[in-house]
């Protein structure tokens, strides 16, 4: 890592973004993003006053970890201390979640993710 916590170099970088693509793509994250995208609905369809506070709180948070996490793994590709990485990445997370077609933005970023991936690693094999 360098001094703003980025990966230092590009092979990881690239198999990072790759693996984040990977992860936009998945059935997974289109199923945590419908659920974290109304977390009110969630709760009125499947959580009953028997279940207790935690499975009030932890269902929907575990469906918003489960759509952002891998998002937030891309800091360590761009460094962790980049406030205008950390910005981009924030309303990446908005617009998935807030937008009508959040869905198919999500979709975009992950091949845009695979294609960015796919260059960092090749370009650091040709160099």
């Amino acid at each position: 890592m360098n001094g703003m916590m980025a990966l230092h170099g590009p092979v990881i970088a690239g198999g990072l973004l790759i693996a984040v693509g990977v992860h936009q793509l998945t059935p997974l994250k289109e199923n945590c993003l419908t659920h974290c995208r109304s977390p009110a609905a969630f709760l009125a369809t499947h959580w009953r006053p028997h279940d207790g506070c935690m499975a009030a709180w932890g269902s929907p948070m575990a469906y918003c970890v489960g759509c952002c996490a891998a998002l937030m793994l891309l800091l360590f590709a761009g460094g962790v201390m980049n406030l205008v990485w950390i910005a981009g990445l924030s309303l990446l997370v908005l617009a998935e979640k807030s937008l009508p077609r959040g869905e198919r933005l999500s979709v975009a970023l992950g091949v845009l993710m695979l294609i960015a991936g796919t260059g960092l690693i090749a370009s650091a094999v040709v160099d």
